[in-house]
């Protein structure tokens, strides 16, 4: 599924009534018959309902749901936002058809008092919807707070109304809705964390629009799915040896902090890498030896900072930053290891905290290495941001700039693409919100890179195993008992799960 703009989703409406030679009223008869459709399959047709509509196509929509639960026998109350001006066209044609049904239809201007909304009603939000281009205000805003203070069960059709397609919506008025019913695609709105309280429950319907269009656009964004990581997938060659599947050197772990160390590391060996050595600081060998017999391990000192590093040439990939602390030794160990590699490197937690007292280090880094900052990390680094499409905005010019490709992660995380291209990620869930979870992301993506995936490929297919491992884990554990730990335990299974697709 792909993700599209306020000015795409409206030339797609557009295309599709060209290519079927159907008229816009017959379009948005289709996607109220659709939502509708969703209203009877939840059971809710034994409700009263209040429809509050605006006069643009989003309050179309509004009059014709209205009407179709009438004829499906609910108890309907119009409401309509007047002042004093006709709706668009298709709204006209919809009121006119309202008229000739026993509905009852309410004009609400600004200065009147604004009904109440009984408990048991359900409102239907059609007041604004994609086309919006200025915040809510005045009485608009009122009626909007109003609806919010009702508590009322709210079913928002297309957005929330006051909430903007493809720009940051907060600080201004929206609808809180209970469930959304949007048309066909994601918008962006959908996929900000900054988001989630005003759309509530997200439900996309297919509507029909003609799938042809896509080929002639460039989305926005896109969606990372089961199918494309599927399709990422290498299965083993039966004949392999250890000396096809790279060796990974792993810069993580300090006083303390071993613990990341381990699972990055883990994370890193559950995902194909071959052979793994782990640098970590004296005290932290038995550690990581004893912990994981798998890996070698050599020694960054926490009080020899000069200690010369090893031959990079010799490692595959380079993960960087799992606990190792900002203090000047690792900060002097990370610097050489961005000025002697010739790859790109992986960089992550204590090392991009490192770099963002150090931000001419960037420059450093070879095209194609891979940030993975949760938005504290990024804000370190890139300035603060006043809300998520800032910040996003950002991401995707700093991936341009520097060439690099950038995860910026979240329930939706963004993987921003040196050539421009954006992807959000569809897998995951909220059980993976513990301290951990990052440091096995970037064992995994490491692990992807030491196997031999490019470093496109392995992003996208990291971030995807890492969320689906997430699930898989929460449906054993429940979702507040998941560590990152079992997030590893479950990379296995989640391999198998996309194979099997």
């Amino acid at each position: 599924m792909v993700v599209l703009s306020a000015e795409q989703v409206h030339g797609w409406d557009n295309f599709t009534m060209y290519k079927e030679s159907i008229a816009s009223i017959d379009l948005m008869e289709r996607a109220s018959l659709k939502c509708v459709e969703w209203i009877e399959s939840n059971g809710l047709l034994n409700h009263q309902f209040a429809i509050y509509s605006g006069k643009g196509n989003n309050g179309g929509d509004g009059l014709a749901i209205g009407r179709l639960l009438h004829e499906k026998g609910c108890q309907v109350e119009i409401y309509i936002l007047e002042f004093g001006h006709l709706g668009t066209h298709d709204f006209q044609q919809n009121l006119q058809r309202l008229h000739a049904l026993p509905v009852n239809i309410h004009f609400l201007q600004p200065g009147t008092n604004l009904p109440e909304i009984p408990d048991e009603t359900i409102v239907v939000d059609a007041l604004l919807g994609t086309g919006i281009n200025r915040a809510a205000d005045g009485f608009m805003a009122g009626l909007i707070q109003h609806i919010n203070a009702s508590k009322n069960i709210v079913i928002s059709i297309d957005l929330p109304s006051g909430m903007f397609c493809d720009i940051a919506t907060i600080p201004n008025t929206c609808i809180d809705a209970t469930v959304t019913l949007s048309f066909q695609c994601f918008k962006p709105a959908f996929l900000v964390a900054e988001n989630a309280s005003f759309f509530g429950k997200l439900f996309i319907l297919d509507i029909g629009l003609a799938n042809e269009y896509l080929s002639t656009i460039t989305p926005e964004y896109e969606l990372m799915d089961n199918v494309i990581a599927s399709g990422i997938i290498r299965p083993r060659p039966p004949f392999a040896h250890k000396g096809n599947f790279g060796h990974a050197l792993l810069f993580a772990g300090s006083e303390g902090k071993m613990g990341a160390a381990i699972l990055a590391a883990k994370a890193c060996l559950r995902t194909g890498a071959a052979l793994l050595t782990c640098m970590v600081p004296h005290d932290g060998l038995a550690i990581i030896q004893t912990a994981l017999p798998e890996s070698m391990a050599i020694l960054a000192s926490k009080t020899d900072a000069n200690l010369p590093l090893p031959p990079l040439d010799m490692y595959t990939i380079i993960g960087a930053g799992p606990g190792i602390g900002t203090g000047e030794s690792s900060a002097q160990h990370l610097h050489e290891i961005l000025k002697a590699s010739t790859k790109p490197i992986v960089i992550d937690a204590d090392a991009l905290n490192i770099l963002s007292k150090n931000a001419d280090w960037l420059n450093l880094l070879q095209p194609f290495s891979i940030l993975t900052p949760h938005p504290k990390e990024f804000d370190r680094i890139a300035g603060l941001h006043d809300s998520d499409f800032a910040r996003i905005a950002t991401a995707r010019r700093l991936a341009k700039k520097y060439q690099l490709i950038i995860i910026l992660k979240g329930h939706r995380t963004l993987i921003a693409m040196p050539g421009g291209r954006a992807w959000f990620n569809t897998s995951g869930n909220a059980s993976m919100a513990k301290g951990g979870s990052g440091d096995v992301l970037t064992g995994m993506i490491t692990g992807l890179l030491s196997r031999g995936y490019a470093p496109e490929q392995a992003a996208l297919l990291g971030v995807y195993l890492h969320g689906l491992a997430g699930e898989l884990a929460s449906d054993i554990h429940g979702m507040e008992s998941v560590l990152a730990s079992d997030i590893v335990e479950n990379i296995g299974k989640a391999f198998k799960a996309l194979e099997n697709k």
